[in-house]
């Protein structure tokens, strides 16, 4: 069995509550994600997708660094960060946002959770939104406080997921909606419970709020899930893929523009309230782009594992992109990747090549997401 110290980077990374744990059930391998040890393996990765679309899994995503944001201004502030009109956000609701830059470039695409009139979470992807925002502030005239919260996320997901919330919390907590968020306690521990998560399956964000109770809430949720099949597992590069869902730094970054995205719905440039990279996104907006995220079928033998390098895309002679996620989905039985290439060669059924570290290999550009586009699995009650 492994011990924890036989992983390490040193003390400047951190460890999340549940760190013990995960390496206590199997976690064989980690990443570092916001400068904190992320679990990447508890074994086969296509195994963990099975337990994933078949059961449900554990994951540890504590890396999931919260920004909060409280004071009179906090609603305003929060606006100033994003181009999606908050307007209509109402108290206990969860959004997916983007926040940009001057340039309309996307800097994180995370989860906002609005906990109270005046107090806000902003659940973050691998990017320093927290200094991002602390800097905005200085110069902002409002009233507002800025920290890192003593927070930590786990996500269960799968669709035996609400059976194990069930048996958690009761039959109450079934009537949780879709991107909509309770405050709970699990024994005394406390907690905000979301119907969010990063798989594209029905799922639940659990963040816990005092970081002393992480051993203790992973074995009660390992426990009460045992009768349902609940497994120890990561974040799935498969199913996120099958789902058309972005990894930042991966899929988008600094240089990347929503409408690139196709995420022309997360973007108000029109809209009463300011926001940092209003003029630059209408700009945009109103110009066109000139390169397009697509899906792409790729025609070569199972690739082994998700690439860990961008992949140049070719149309004859030219370079026209570069493939940014790929993976094999054992349940579509084929190659898939999410891909940016120029406008004019984004029309589906575009054909093009790509060079893989495994060789040369046709590619088809197809609908995306490539599985349950109307998200009706994540969605169902």
């Amino acid at each position: 069995m492994a011990q924890t110290d036989d992983f390490g980077f040193g003390t400047q990374i951190r460890k999340s509550p549940y760190f013990d744990a995960t390496v206590r059930w199997g976690a064989t391998a980690f990443s570092v994600y916001n400068h904190m040890y992320i679990p990447r393996a508890f074994g086969d990765p296509e195994q963990n997708f099975w337990n994933l679309v078949n059961e449900a899994i554990l994951c540890d995503v504590a890396a999931e660094r919260q920004v909060e944001i409280t004071g009179p201004d906090a609603a305003k502030f929060v606006q100033k960060l994003t181009p999606r009109d908050l307007s209509n956000m109402a108290v206990g609701q969860c959004k997916y946002i983007l926040i940009t830059n001057t340039e309309g470039g996307i800097l994180n695409d995370p989860i906002l959770l609005r906990l109270a009139e005046n107090h806000f979470w902003i659940s973050l992807a691998d990017s320093d939104v927290l200094l991002w925002a602390q800097g905005v502030a200085v110069h902002s005239g409002m009233d507002i406080e800025i920290r890192e919260p003593d927070v930590s996320p786990l996500q269960l997901q799968g669709p035996k997921s609400g059976e194990v919330m069930k048996a958690l919390f009761g039959d109450k907590i079934m009537d949780l909606r879709y991107y909509w968020l309770r405050e709970v306690e699990l024994d005394g521990i406390p907690l905000i419970v979301s119907r969010t998560g990063w798989s594209s399956e029905l799922g639940y964000e659990l963040y816990l709020r005092d970081g002393a109770c992480g051993d203790v809430l992973w074995e009660k949720i390992m426990a009460a899930g045992a009768p349902y099949g609940l497994k120890p597992g990561h974040t799935s590069s498969i199913r996120r893929i099958e789902g058309g869902m972005l990894s930042y730094h991966a899929d988008a970054d600094i240089h990347t523009n929503p409408y690139e995205l196709g995420m022309d719905r997360l973007v108000s440039p029109d809209m009463e309230a300011d926001f940092i990279g209003k003029i630059a996104l209408r700009r945009i907006r109103d110009k066109g782009v000139k390169r397009k995220q697509v899906g792409l079928r790729l025609d070569c033998a199972p690739l082994k594992g998700p690439n860990t390098s961008f992949w140049p895309i070719t149309k004859g002679r030219d370079t026209v992109g570069k493939v940014t996620s790929a993976v094999y989905s054992p349940r579509l039985e084929q190659n898939i990747a999410l891909a940016m290439v120029s406008a004019e060669d984004a029309e589906i059924g575009t054909e093009l090549n790509v060079e893989t570290v495994f060789g040369p290999a046709r590619a088809v550009v197809v609908e995306k997401p490539f599985f349950d586009p109307k998200k009706k699995i994540a969605i169902a009650a």
